[in-house]
């Protein structure tokens, strides 16, 4: 989602003046990010900045980021999507209509490492939060900007992760073929573009310890769901192919679905002539690899009607867990339908610890373990959601002292 300074509100993630870097302390320890992003791309990214040892400060407007109140569910009387996304931050509270206020923005911004932000492209200019106007005092600084369709003519258009998905076709592809498209089960390009500027931030970062130089980075979310809609989009931009709904069935690959068992249905995932094998093997029909109609790949695909059934017939004779055991067991990849607590039971069972704790007392809260591992500076938890402002004092009062942009590589002050 990407803001509307018209609205008044700013939202970001706050930080901390960093900490001399630790052992330990993760691989972006010392790094302070300047976070003017809200609801979910942004913030979602500085989350993953902060787990790796990044200091973020979290500006929001009066108000607070809006998942502040997007309930339920709720944990107490906090929302759980705006506590999935904001842990490691500090807040503070700013309203850039105040000069105060907006002042201290700036300086933030003229001491940060990093600067992250979701207006409207043009939206922070009056506010000289701008990328050039950073830039000017704070040359090392890299500059993220996530928009919903970039800087060129869709640059007034609202961006939301819902419109994305209408608008770059991925609900044409989504859902039954005999009905209505369908969205994601989740804002899967604003979590996509949030990954893209993580990317984006960590290259510039590597570029600034060469050179002392920041830059802008730019992602947009139409650009992000384009190639992440992956195989679909070459399919067009190569091929001169539109793709079409085909339900939970894949295009260029079978069996690749659900399949119905003996008592619920079960994902069967066999993509090459190998885990074909197997998979009959298991099933008892040691025969089908040698028909022709089944032999390789594409000939499955297109066999794919005359195919199903007959695997049908033979899972239809156990349930899914019993043929994920012994599927799994023969190298032939399946699972089970979960709903999302079976999904954590699973993470349990292989041993991923799905659920990390991150605060004490009263403010501990349950969140999603990073998906990254480190060897040498592993990630951390150190701070759980903030409350709104809840660090605004300390904040304001080290805004207001002297201070320096970090020492780069590369800089005379070095």
């Amino acid at each position: 989602m990407v803001d509307d300074p018209g609205s008044g509100s700013t939202a970001g993630e706050g930080g901390h003046p960093p900490p001399a870097p630790e052992p330990g302390a993760g691989p972006l320890a010392g790094i302070l990010v300047a976070d003017f992003s809200r609801v979910l791309a942004g913030p979602y990214a500085t989350m993953l900045l902060a787990d790796m040892g990044a200091e973020v400060v979290k500006v929001e407007g009066p108000q607070g980021d809006e998942t502040r109140g997007w309930r339920p569910p709720v944990r107490g009387d906090a929302s759980t999507y705006y506590l999935g996304v904001n842990r490691g931050k500090r807040s503070v509270a700013l309203d850039l209509h105040d000069a105060a206020d907006a002042a201290a923005a700036r300086e933030l911004a003229r001491r940060a490492d990093v600067v992250i932000e979701n207006f409207k492209p043009g939206g922070l200019a009056g506010y000289g939060l701008d990328y050039d106007s950073v830039a000017a005092a704070n040359p090392g600084a890299v500059y993220a900007s996530i928009s919903g369709f970039g800087t060129g003519p869709g640059r007034h258009v609202p961006g939301y992760d819902l419109m994305v998905q209408a608008i770059s076709g991925l609900m044409s592809l989504t859902g039954d073929p005999e009905g209505p498209p369908f969205r994601a089960g989740i804002s899967v390009f604003d979590v996509m573009a949030g990954n893209h500027a993580v990317i984006g931030i960590l290259a510039a970062l590597r570029h600034r310890d060469r050179t002392g130089q920041g830059q802008h980075v730019e992602v947009n979310l139409l650009s992000s769901a384009l190639t992440g809609l992956v195989n679909h989009s070459s399919a067009y931009a190569a091929g001169g192919v539109v793709p079409f709904r085909m339900g939970n069935a894949h295009p260029s690959v079978f069996p690749y679905e659900p399949l119905p068992t003996a008592d619920s249905d079960l994902i069967v995932a066999a993509a090459n002539d190998g885990q074909f094998r197997r998979l009959c093997d298991v099933l008892g029909l040691p025969d089908l690899p040698a028909d022709p109609r089944f032999a390789h790949n594409a000939d499955r695909t297109a066999h794919r009607e005359e195919l199903r059934p007959l695997l049908a017939e033979r899972l239809a004779t156990r349930g899914a867990v019993e043929w994920f055991e012994a599927l799994t067991a023969a190298g032939v990849p399946c699972g089970p339908i979960n709903t999302i607590d079976g999904g954590f039971a699973m993470a349990e069972r292989f041993g991923l610890d799905p659920i990390v704790e991150v605060g004490e007392g009263d403010r501990a809260v349950p969140t999603t373990r990073n998906p990254i591992r480190f060897s040498a500076t592993p990630v951390g938890y150190r701070l759980p959601p903030p409350e709104l402002d809840e660090h605004g004092a300390e904040l304001r009062a080290w805004l207001s002292g002297p201070g320096e942009p970090a020492v780069r590589k590369g800089d005379d002050r070095g």
